[in-house]
This record gives C-alpha cells, structure tokens and sequence, in this order.
C-alpha cells in the first residue's frame, strides 16, 4: 500500500490545445478510496491512464509511495486496473483467468491456487472458478475481474468505470461490494465514473474534474454541503442544486418576491454586480404564509418516499426550479404555489468568477 501524489500533473494530447489535465496537484492517502468525477471530457481517465503509464506526463510528476513513477513503464509500477471491459479470456475458466497474471510471472502453483481461492472467496465466487465467463453473469464477470487484480497484491487498485456495463439494480449491488472489500484490504484505490451518485455513495473523498481542472477534493458530505465553486455546486446532487442568478441591489440580491441579504465582507467579494444563489431541492419549500416566489408546477414526480415538483418562476419562463417534499404529493402540473428557501440552505456565488462567497 502507498500515497500517490500528482505534482502539476500536465496532459497535453496536441500542441496549442487546451490541456486534457491541466497542472493536477493531488495527494490520495495510503488506503484511501479516492473517486474522480466529472462530466466527459473532463480528464478523470486521463489523469487514470497518467498513473497507470498509459499516458506519458508532458510536465509535472507522479508518486507512488516515495517512488518517482512518472518516466517508470506500466508492468514496473505495482498497480492492478479493472477496465470498463471485463476483458477476461473465453477460453480460460474463473480460476485460470483470476490467475493468468500470476502465472505470467511463474509463482509457483501452490501460491497461485492459494491466492486464487482467498480472492474467490472474498468475492463469493469459489462456485464459479471451473466455469468459463460465457456462462457467467455480468456482475460475476466485473468480479472475476476484480478478483484478477486482487490476487496480484498491488500497492494501487485502478477501476475505470468499471460498472457502466451493469444494470441498474446491479450497479448498487456491485457498487456496495467494492466499497466494502477495498475497505477490507486496505488497498489505496483511485475509481474514476461519470455518476456522481456513485461517487458520493463510494468515496472517502471525491475529486471533481471540469475541462482538465481540478476544481474541489472533499469528502462526499462537505462536497454536498460547502462546494466551492457554481460547477460543484451544479454538478454534485440528484436532482441538482437550484441555480439561480439576480443582480445586487444595495446589501441584497433580488430575484421575483425574493430578497438575499449579503454581509459587508460578500459585498466585497463580489466582482460584478451579478449573485448567483443555491438552493438544493430539500431546502425549497412551498411558503406555509404565501411569501416567497411565485411559480408554476410543470411537472411532478411521485418517487414514493419523496416528490419533486418542477417550476417555473413567475416571468421567468426560461429558469426551472425543483422543490422536494416528503412522501406523496397532492400537487398537480399547471398549480400555481409559492415557494421559499429556507435561509440556512442557501449558497451564495460570484456570478463572474463562480467561486462560493465566504459564509
């Protein structure tokens, strides 16, 4: 097991083009789950494929444990990486594919069927191991393949979105599987997705990418309740946070019937005249004494323990917002209602630099 550090991490894939990873500086702690988001083409495989030696690193450098590995190749880095393929060979059974590495390097077979059977049966798969992976199902395949990467003892676990091929119902299961055997071995891992549900559900601490930049390292829990910046903000939560831009007014900013005072020390931190507020979906709620800000439902969606109207804002037919209340809803499309943020969930944003004001 190792820390891993990117230093300036720079990927540059044609020359007088924005960087696909821009001077990444990131330290992942020995054991530690580390996630990497963000939308597609942000640069989370990248900067995956710069760890594993898949990439070469046009500037700055990477470590594992106190090793220099930026100029070191791939097969010499200690790391094990499951692939969004299962990639496993037809022709071999469970076991020879969970063991085909260690094969490879001629461990003995004594070892390799010792091995072997302890990953089998930290993945509930000592079943399958005569069984070829045509007859497996999709989730036993990702963990045959987990189970390959196991048994080679890495210091680094690497997973590139290894659930995308998964159902559903199949990527929670599996998702809370990894979770809870990376936690059993210890083993520092870097798990790069798209889904940001899967990222909060998953990580220590999550790493947020936006066009090569890294824009917020944090915990799941502070990433929800203090994002740094308007993208975090906008990207982490499902539904999303409400975003919503006015203009200052002396010591307040001013949206329909709304008014968001700001303290001397927000006034001043501002770079234009422009606030842009949040308000995730459980801080908007329908006003009890009808003031607040009067808007149209145009949608409900009933989720059992939870509904989600979606509303436009009166004379502001281009803006949606979403309020969240508790169980069934009696609300119905076309309803005029009046909502209101509570004042202890709201986020306030530079609107020019989208950085988050102080609190």
């Amino acid at each position: 097991m190792a820390t891993v550090t990117f230093t300036n991490a720079t990927r540059i894939y044609q020359s007088g083009a924005r960087p696909a990873v821009d001077r990444l500086n990131l330290e992942i702690h020995d054991g530690e789950f580390l996630v990497l988001v963000g939308p597609s083409g942000c640069g989370k495989s990248t900067t995956l494929r710069m760890l594993a030696g898949l990439e070469p690193i046009d500037d700055g450098t990477v470590h594992i444990g106190d090793h220099d590995v930026t100029l070191v190749p791939p097969r010499d880095r200690d790391i094990a990486m499951v692939f969004q393929s299962y990639a496993l060979y037809p022709h071999m059974t469970v076991a020879e594919n969970i063991g085909f590495h260690l094969k490879i390097k001629k461990v003995p077979k004594a070892e390799i069927t010792q091995r072997v059977a302890e990953a089998a049966k930290l993945l509930d798969l000592e079943e399958y191991l005569d069984r070829k992976p045509a007859k497996l199902s999709g989730g036993q395949r990702q963990r045959v393949a987990m189970g390959r990467a196991i048994v080679r003892q890495p210091q680094v676990f690497l997973m590139d979105e290894p659930l995308s091929n998964l159902d559903a119902k199949l990527r929670v299961q599996t998702r809370t599987q990894i979770a809870a055997l990376q936690r059993r071995l210890g083993v520092t891992t870097v798990y790069v997705t798209h889904d940001q549900v899967e990222a909060m559900t998953m990580g220590d601490r999550v790493a947020v990418l936006k066009d090569g930049v890294l824009q917020q390292c944090d915990t799941p829990r502070n990433l929800f309740t203090r994002p740094e910046n308007m993208f975090v903000a906008g990207f982490i939560g499902s539904p999303a946070m409400n975003l919503i831009t006015c203009q200052v007014s002396g010591d307040a900013g001013e949206f329909s019937s709304l008014r968001v005072p700001l303290r001397p020390d927000q006034q001043q931190a501002l770079t234009s005249p422009s606030l842009t507020f949040g308000v995730r979906p459980e801080g908007l709620h329908l006003s009890p004494d009808g003031t607040g800000m009067r808007a149209t439902i145009t949608t409900v969606e009933e989720l059992g323990s939870d509904s989600f109207l979606y509303c436009v804002p009166e004379g502001h037919p281009d803006l949606t917002v979403v309020s969240r209340a508790e169980g069934l809803s009696g609300a119905k499309a076309g309803e005029l209602v009046v909502l209101r943020p509570d004042p202890g969930a709201l986020h306030l944003f530079d609107t020019a630099s989208g950085r988050r004001l102080p609190d």
